[in-house]
């Protein structure tokens, strides 16, 4: 490991950054080394720039895929080089183009759960649609972090490294409940095939891809996007539910909109 390395991967840690942001901001800075087969001390403005241009033009990455580039350039000439630059306009970031999901109905959504065999990677896939969690979430849960008195689950160290509360439905409390009895598990909620470690989520990843296909939906599924589809239905329109009752949700869904990035452009009426 090069000095410069081992000094980007402390200044991450004492950071306290997420592991995989870790990962993958090293990983960037390498790829970005090996274009040019030298050590990014040797490289300046005009070489990030047509490094920018490669991946753009030649790479024809998505703008997203840029900003990963580009957030690991600017943490790394910016905090462990400590470059006095205006960092704006030497490492611009690409404008993300502003999509909305595709949304399932309701109807789409029972068709596609039918279709998963498992009963777990079933509960799984419907926590993630019923509470709008993401998968790393819903398959670090554990049976304590389902509080059916207050009708809530904990979420811990979520995205950001957040703890937060979700609203646990009736009908998910159910559907709980029976994968419960079914299966009894001790320690995590879902349990890996490895003692003691919860499902990867990669099996969750790979049932959801196979329900798709015997559903035979055209519509792109994934355990991510069920998030979407969650905050699609929480407030139909023309919904009839009491104002306060509606503000209290109308904030939960604010804030999930706001995590997946699609705030202000879901457009849901409340009456």
């Amino acid at each position: 490991m090069t000095s410069l390395r081992q000094r980007m991967t402390e200044d991450m840690q004492v950071r306290n950054l997420a592991l995989n942001t870790q990962t993958s901001y090293v990983q960037q800075v390498s790829l970005f080394a090996r274009h040019f087969d030298k050590s990014p001390e040797q490289l300046g403005p005009e070489d990030i720039r047509a490094y920018q241009v490669y991946l753009t033009n030649e790479r024809k990455l998505a703008p997203s895929s840029i900003l990963i580039a580009v957030a690991a350039l600017r943490f790394l000439y910016k905090v462990s080089m400590k470059k006095d630059w205006t960092f704006n306009d030497v490492i611009p970031a690409p404008k993300k183009p502003q999509t909305l999901p595709v949304v399932l109905s309701p109807e789409e959504v029972l068709q596609f759960l039918g279709c998963v065999g498992s009963t777990k990677h079933r509960a799984i896939l419907t926590t993630c649609y019923a509470a709008g969690l993401r998968i790393s979430e819903a398959i670090h849960l554990k049976p304590t972090d389902i509080d059916s008195q207050r009708m809530v689950i904990r979420v811990e160290q979520g995205k950001g490294q957040k703890d937060r509360y979700v609203m646990l439905s009736p009908k998910l409390l159910e559907t709980l409940r029976s994968y419960w009895r079914a299966v009894r598990p001790k320690g995590w909620l879902f349990e890996g095939d490895v003692s003691g470690q919860p499902i990867n989520r990669s099996s969750v990843e790979l049932a959801c891809q196979k329900a798709r296909r015997l559903s035979r939906i055209r519509k792109p599924i994934t355990p991510h996007s069920l998030r979407h589809y969650a905050a699609s239905r929480i407030m139909p329109r023309g919904s009839k539910r009491s104002a306060p009752r509606a503000r209290r949700i109308w904030g939960w869904l604010h804030a999930l909109c706001s995590r997946c990035g699609i705030v202000r452009r879901l457009y849901i009426r409340v009456v």
